[in-house]
């Protein structure tokens, strides 16, 4: 039997290592973004427990030097926390254009291995066919003979 050659088999080869480049790509992308996030939390968190922090003391007596140190912190902070959060948008986007670039890196090699699967299904219903009309030939020489 003769073995069917997919003429484009190189190419369905170069498509799946730009699959997993891809994929990795944006795995990196997503562990950024992840990162990213966790950073945030915990910047929001902090404030969250300083802010806390200062309403306790506040309750307690606090000087005016220690609560312009208070201020001066959260107006940091929340500068940091919207610097964080623009970081984040910015990863987001990037997460979402490297999902997009690897859906089409997918979409692409589908469309060859369903190309290749179709022809090697292609190749074996002809070989099926050609063995059919051997057997067939076989049976009528041999009855043929028979007489």
């Amino acid at each position: 039997m003769a073995k069917m050659i997919f003429g484009l088999e190189k190419v369905l080869m170069y498509r799946k290592e730009m699959e997993k480049v891809r994929k990795s790509e944006f795995n990196s992308a997503q562990q950024e973004f992840d990162g990213a996030c966790e950073r945030l939390d915990f910047e929001e968190n902090r404030v969250d427990r300083l802010n806390s922090e200062l309403q306790d003391r506040q309750r307690e007596g606090i000087t005016a030097m220690e609560l312009q140190l208070y201020a001066d912190f959260f107006r940091r902070k929340t500068v940091d926390i919207k610097l964080h959060r623009m970081e984040t948008a910015n990863l987001n986007d990037k997460m979402t254009e490297k999902r997009d670039i690897l859906v089409e890196a997918a979409r692409e090699k589908k469309v060859l291995e369903i190309l290749k699967d179709k022809k090697t299904l292609a190749h074996n219903r002809e070989l099926l066919g050609k063995e059919r009309i051997f057997l067939e030939e076989i049976a009528l020489r041999k009855k043929g003979h028979g007489k």
